[in-house]
């Protein structure tokens, strides 16, 4: 279980343009060995940039946006809310290569809840940036914790990396699980447990 990460806001430097973007491809290709002007490969600069566009869509979203409409005729409701197996495909910061797994959510309301569906996309929007595992666990509990000022927040998250099946290594059928846990799930023993045994034992998953 981890505390709270507050990430500081880097200046970005200009986006390059998409005739940048693709002559990077094209640099790439060659440096393969291979001959980026074959029939085969003629397109796929600008296949690839599109594919960049909607793996990279979540720069594009404001998380919080999500969070912001809420419901309050609850009926005094104020036990946890849930939303499990949030599938979801993302990228390693470091090799650019798919993490592709899925992420539990779940909160404590005050007086107010938000619509489902929010939650993921919320976990939409971290996913489809460039990422590291704990560092997009972190940023989804930090964000509904902010915006919905619940009681408490809870995240887990288990994902292959293939940086680690493909590469290096080459190990497959590993899971990494990673947790985040704010306010009454991290105080409370019975809460996280009880949180826990809903989502079930995510190691021990094979419908991935």
């Amino acid at each position: 279980m981890s505390r709270k990460i507050d990430m500081p806001k880097a200046k970005l430097p200009p986006r390059p343009s998409r005739a940048e973007a693709e002559k990077a491809v094209h640099t790439l290709l060659r440096w393969t060995g291979d001959d980026p002007n074959r029939e085969g490969l003629v397109d796929t600069p600008a296949r690839v940039t599109r594919a960049f566009e909607d793996w990279f869509s979540g720069y594009g979203q404001d998380p919080e946006e999500y969070l912001k409409r809420t419901f309050e005729e609850i009926e005094g409701y104020d036990d946890m809310v849930i939303l499990k197996d949030i599938r979801f495909e993302s990228h390693c910061e470091h090799h650019l290569a798919p993490i592709i797994g899925r992420a539990h959510v779940g909160y404590l309301p005050t007086k107010r809840v938000v619509g489902i569906s929010k939650l993921a996309r919320v976990v939409e929007a971290y996913a489809r940036r460039l990422q590291v595992q704990e560092k997009m666990n972190a940023q989804i509990a930090n964000t509904i914790q902010k915006v919905l000022r619940p009681k408490g927040v809870a995240v887990v998250i288990e994902a292959a990396h293939q940086c680690m099946t493909t590469r290096g290594v080459h190990k497959t059928g590993v899971t990494m699980v990673t947790s985040t846990m704010l306010g009454a799930f991290r105080e409370n023993d019975v809460t996280r447990r009880e949180f826990l045994a809903v989502i079930g034992n995510p190691a021990s998953r094979d419908d991935r």
